[in-house]
């Protein structure tokens, strides 16, 4: 009897398509992890354990937040590369400094944007420049005249070349100022060197920095972003002072594993918005310091790129080395 293979082929592509939107109905079924590429208690995981907390009104099943740190959070991200990609292992924190600085300045073991499914955005920790309480400079225009009678002032940041850095830098070539950055072991050092005054200026992520903000230890005098960052509201962004300093700071989004049915993806997306929005999420984001700021796929991918370029080009024309 004479096979027709047209007819077998397409059967077999019908079947496997029919088991693959078969799984996809069936989705979730089973605990969801989402790998924080960082040690507990960083922005990222708080905000994962927020949305973990506020996840059973709109999940049938958990949301298990797994710290995988170390290795500067690039072993936590190639886990999630290697893993099945059928929606319940997912990267939180994508969008941080590993996928938008650090592929500029030494190679990956994975592509940032072949290697991931976005699903959306979450938030965007802006970065805050602040000074001690006890320092003279009321305004950001204090600092400024302070600086330009100096060979060059000092500021606290957490890693060299981090967005921290490029933010502090731009500020500087803005200003028409020498800014010598002063790298700490990550952003609570940085902050901790600053509120003892070891340094003329510094900030971080408004989370980092608010609490200190709060108990009168710092003063914030400019936001590095396109408008005013809901979560410190009355700190004026650097356009409103005259110097055209903006950058992307830590994104927060979730992505998958490549090839993620497209089925799962859209669930995935339309459950965060569904988070993003909720009253008692947005209560406790309030509470953390942390704008919600959500973005569907489509639109979060435009927006990283974007971000993606804008780091790229300030890391080529400030001159910053490779970590």
């Amino acid at each position: 009897m004479r096979m027709d293979y047209g007819k077998t082929l397409l059967i077999g592509l019908l079947l496997l398509s029919s088991v693959g939107l078969a799984s996809a109905a069936e989705y979730p079924n089973k605990p969801i992890q989402i790998i924080v590429p960082y040690s507990a208690g960083g922005s990222t995981d708080v905000l994962a354990r927020a949305i973990s907390q506020v996840a059973p009104k709109y999940f049938p099943q958990p949301l298990a937040v797994v710290n995988k740190a170390g290795g500067g959070g690039i072993p936590g991200r190639v886990e999630v590369v290697k893993a099945k990609n059928d929606g319940y292992t997912l990267l939180f924190g994508y969008g941080s400094g590993e996928d938008l600085v650090v592929p500029h300045q030494r190679p990956l073991p994975y592509d940032v944007f072949k290697d991931f499914e976005t699903v959306c955005r979450m938030s965007v920790h802006s970065i805050v420049l602040a000074v001690p309480a006890a320092s003279p400079h009321k305004t950001l225009s204090d600092l400024v005249k302070f600086a330009k009678t100096k060979d060059y002032i000092t500021a606290a940041v957490s890693t060299k070349g981090g967005s921290v850095d490029i933010t502090f830098l731009l500020f500087g070539r803005a200003a028409g100022i020498k800014v010598t950055t002063v790298p700490g072991a990550g952003g609570a050092d940085a902050i901790t060197s600053l509120v003892g005054g070891h340094v003329d200026f510094g900030g971080g992520h408004p989370s980092e920095v608010l609490p200190h903000i709060k108990a009168g230890r710092l003063r914030g005098l400019a936001v590095a972003f396109d408008d005013r960052d809901p979560s410190v509201p009355d700190i004026p962004i650097f356009k409103e002072l005259g110097y055209n300093v903006v950058t992307a700071g830590s994104v927060k989004g979730v992505a998958a594993p490549k090839d993620t049915p497209k089925e799962i993806v859209a669930y995935l997306e339309g459950k965060f918005k569904a988070i993003a929005g909720d009253a008692e999420f947005q209560k406790i984001m309030k509470d953390l310091g942390q704008p919600v700021l959500y973005q569907d796929a489509k639109t979060y991918d435009v927006w990283f790129k974007a971000a993606y370029d804008q780091y790229g080009s300030l890391i080529k024309r400030l001159g910053i080395e490779a970590k």
